[in-house]
């Protein structure tokens, strides 16, 4: 078998030579040698067989890279060699002065989709004997010295043939179209027109201008074809020239096209219709428009995003900093050389955009009211053209948004609650919606708690109304204590207050949260006049998606709990129960189920991200089973995991588990190496197995996984007497090499008995202590204690349910090894997660990339 033919790129910039290195390897048929001049280059080619090809880029005025030929002339292995010239886009060198010896040229923009097939080009020219004649042509006056004008679209057909034999690099750029799809197809599949044919333009071979339209991988692109004879590799061919109507070419169009969306009227339908016609008419691959006011402190909102492309697990605003930089008030504008931003913002690493450009979006007193950031995968257009459009566009949007934030200020009047600050009824009914359908589409279960002040008409008809609005404020901020700024708290009527408490992971967390509100409610009051008030409150608690499947019966249980709660003496709080018929009946059901979840494919294996607490960086994952009932949909493991024990069935659902999680850990350490290590739960029936260390031991070997890449989580309210195999399970666990982590820990009567007798490696602050970082002083200090604690017996420590920026905080600053919740990463299932590590592969790539 001959050996690949060996291929040297010579280029100063890394992108390029990156860009065309891969464009070779990725065909896998040669040898390619990438070099940063032509004395590196020698040093690459010393002692090696001769080359097929030399590709040269060329920079600013072609000296140096003119002086490289000379020198890689003088090698033995470039003796003979073609070489292939690559115009850097900031080249001011033109093709018809190129070196004698240049067997063929292209623009850096179109390495991707022609510099594979201008090197087979080279080599079938090469074959019949005349690759000197087709260079002489090219710089004795070839058509394609046309192209030179940047923006032209030409199109060199066969007339006989009718058939596409060469275009410019603008057609390859503004069509978005590869050579396969570009060269050799005939003309009919690449221009229609509407009062003529094909065939009469090209005959016809006149300079007058014929509406058409031209193919594009977005469909077709309308405008204008006019024709002229040429000469192509010495026989007579046409010239077609294309003048596109979209608004990135032709000025005329742009003018046309700021017109129409200024035009597009107001409001959210306004802005995106008006984001619409940018995003179609200027040819863009990626358009977002922001909503923010960065002097207040707030999170951006994204109120309209176009992506040609894949769905994508978009980063958050926080991670963009390109966003970011343009909410501070600066523009950005990179017109091919966007990649250089990808190693700071994930957002260019994982869209892989060329051309890039972000608007700050002001007032007239140059106050930040937003962003418009757009992308292309090839070069922008005409910076002529691009600038102004950019900057009428974001002057459009950015009066849309100060329009916006005036009409929300006085809608907000109508949907808060004028004496509480609250979100009112109205208001509350509408996150409620949009809670459940987050909730339907991720698998979230949530709470509503149903609030009622015990006896406050009383209150009001002895004290007066002034004194219950100072029992009403004081519910309020209460209330507002007890929970996390992801909550959500309004006044539903009167004295009703009502609360979505959400990413429950466990309806014990729940619990512990209306005990808390009671405990807050009874505390005394004290009113102006110095007089001290008992008020007290009864709560009733529903469960999404357990109770209730949407917002009017979800809250209807809520209501008939708090009244039972009240029927209980007040001061209370009770969970929704069903009639006890009803509720057998539906365990039943759900029980039967659940015996066929596994064979019938529905129970899901989901992995939440744990990150190292510094740096962020992702270092293990924990399993989380998810049923996808065909009727009921997502089912919280919170409800279905306990009739999982109760009927036995958890032990086979937890060795499918564990099977599942270590076969998809090993491919994914197969695939990127990355050390990752995999919580799964055990619960209290598995670890009374007498033969779990064989099924570990099975689900380790079948897999391939490591033992010391397995942690095997248990709960901290599995008693030590109770289970009588814990602690030589957990040893013999050991042993095996697999890691013990306590989960829930702090939540159990024998926190210190666990650690002292139990192998932990780690524990995990459970999320009820966690999410009340910043609410509670006392849970606050429980925290701090655990982690000092668990480091003195030298045990690693994660925190669970870390939901906000203050959470991270505070655990960082008290030296928190690991960081897991939805701040960072919900929940996602396998093919979700992989494409996490994917983009986290890219984008440490780039980083590596950028500091080569």
């Amino acid at each position: 078998m001959a050996s690949p033919a060996g291929i040297l790129v010579v280029a100063a910039q890394r992108e390029l030579r990156r860009a065309l290195f891969d464009t070779f390897d990725q065909d896998g048929h040669f040898v390619v040698h990438s070099a940063r001049d032509a004395t590196h280059a020698g040093i690459l080619l010393e002692g090696r067989s001769p080359l097929a090809l030399i590709v040269m880029v060329f920079e600013g005025d072609g000296r140096e890279a003119m002086a490289g030929i000379e020198v890689l002339r003088s090698l033995p292995a470039c003796v003979g060699a073609p070489v292939l010239a690559v115009l850097d886009d900031g080249a001011v060198l033109k093709p018809n002065v190129l070196p004698a010896g240049i067997a063929d040229w292209l623009y850096a923009s179109q390495i991707e989709h022609e510099l594979l097939s201008r090197w087979q080009r080279m080599q079938r020219v090469a074959a019949h004997g005349d690759v000197a004649d087709d260079a002489a042509a090219s710089r004795n006056g070839d058509y394609r010295f046309a192209f030179d004008e940047v923006d032209a679209e030409w199109l060199i057909v066969d007339p006989a043939r009718g058939r596409l034999v060469d275009y410019s690099p603008a057609l390859a750029r503004n069509s978005g179209l590869g050579d396969h799809e570009l060269r050799g197809r005939p003309i009919k599949e690449l221009l229609a027109f509407a009062e003529t044919t094909v065939e009469h333009v090209i005959a016809e071979g006149s300079r007058q201008w014929h509406a058409g339209r031209r193919r594009s991988s977005r469909g077709a692109d309308s405008g204008e074809v006019s024709a002229r004879a040429v000469r192509h590799a010495g026989r007579d061919a046409v010239a077609l020239m294309f003048r596109s109507d979209r608004a990135c070419v032709r000025a005329e169009v742009a003018l046309a096209l700021l017109a129409r969306m200024f035009a597009s009227g107001s409001g959210d339908e306004g802005i995106a219709e008006a984001a619409r016609l940018l995003y179609e008419e200027m040819g863009l691959d990626y358009l977002a428009v922001w909503s923010a006011r960065p002097d207040e402190g707030g999170a951006p909102v994204q109120l309209v995003q176009y992506w040609r492309g894949d769905e994508q697990l978009w980063p958050g605003p926080h991670l963009q900093s390109s966003l970011r930089l343009v909410l501070s008030g600066q523009a950005m504008l990179h017109q091919v050389d966007a990649a250089r931003l990808a190693p700071m913002d994930p957002l260019l690493a994982q869209l892989g955009l060329a051309g890039f450009a972000g608007w700050p979006l002001q007032d007239e007193r140059r106050t930040v009211l937003g962003a418009l950031l757009i992308g292309t995968r090839q070069p922008l257009p005409s910076l002529a053209i691009v600038q102004p459009v950019l900057r009428v566009a974001a002057s459009r949007f950015a009066h849309a948004i100060e329009l916006r934030h005036t009409r929300e200020q006085g809608r907000a009047e109508g949907l808060l609650d004028a004496l509480t600050g609250l979100p009112n009824r109205l208001l509350f009914n509408d996150r409620l919606d949009t809670v459940i359908r987050e909730a339907n589409r991720t698998g979230e279960c949530f709470a509503l708690l149903f609030v009622d002040l015990d006896r406050f008409k009383t209150i009001n008809d002895t004290l007066g109304h002034a004194v219950g609005d100072q029992v009403l404020l004081t519910t309020t901020q209460r209330l507002r204590s007890t929970v996390r700024a992801s909550d959500t708290v309004a006044r539903y009527a009167g004295d009703e207050f009502v609360v979505i408490l959400r990413h429950i992971v466990k309806n014990e967390d729940v619990l512990r949260i209306a005990e808390k509100i009671v405990q807050v409610m009874g505390a005394p009051l004290r009113i102006d006049d110095g007089t001290e008030l008992q008020v007290t409150a009864s709560i009733g608690v529903s469960f999404f998606p357990d109770d209730a499947p949407d917002a009017d019966t979800l809250l209807k249980h809520a209501d008939e709990a708090m009244y039972a709660a009240k029927s209980l003496g007040r001061n209370n709080y009770q969970i929704f129960e069903g009639s006890a018929e009803q509720s057998q009946q539906q365990n039943l059901a759900l029980k039967s189920g659940l015996r066929h979840a596994e064979h019938k494919g529905e129970l899901r294996v989901f992995y939440q991200p744990q990150v190292d607490a510094v740096t962020e960086d992702i270092v293990g994952m924990e399993a989380l089973v998810r049923w996808e009932h065909p009727e009921l949909g997502f089912i919280g493991p919170g409800f279905f995991i306990p009739l999982a024990e109760e009927t036995g069935l958890i032990v086979s659902i937890g060795e499918w588990v564990l099977r599942a999680a270590c076969r998809h850990a090993q491919e994914w350490e197969r695939r990127f190496g990355l050390g990752l290590r995999l919580g799964v739960n055990l619960s209290a029936v598995q670890l009374m197995q007498p033969n779990l260390l064989e099924v570990v031991s099975a689900a380790l070997d079948e897999s391939g996984l490591e033992a010391n890449l397995l942690e095997m989580e248990i709960t901290e309210s599995i008693s030590i007497k109770a289970a009588p195999n814990l602690v030589e399970n957990l040893q013999g666990l050991h042993r095996l090499g697999v890691r013990i982590a306590i989960d829930d820990f702090g939540t159990g009567a024998a926190s210190l008995d666990y650690l002292r007798k139990l192998p932990a490696d780690r524990i995990k602050i459970d999320q009820s202590f966690v999410r009340n970082i910043g609410v509670d002083p006392d849970d606050e200090a429980i925290v701090r204690a655990t982690i000092e604690m668990a480091h003195r017996l030298k045990r690693g420590v994660v925190a669970e349910g870390v939901e906000t920026e203050q959470h991270m905080e505070f655990l960082r600053a008290n030296h928190c090894d690991e960081l897991q919740g939805y701040l960072f990463c919900r929940p996602l299932p396998q093919p979700a997660f992989e494409k996490l590590l994917l983009e986290r592969q890219r984008l440490l790539a780039g980083v590596g990339d950028s500091a080569a």
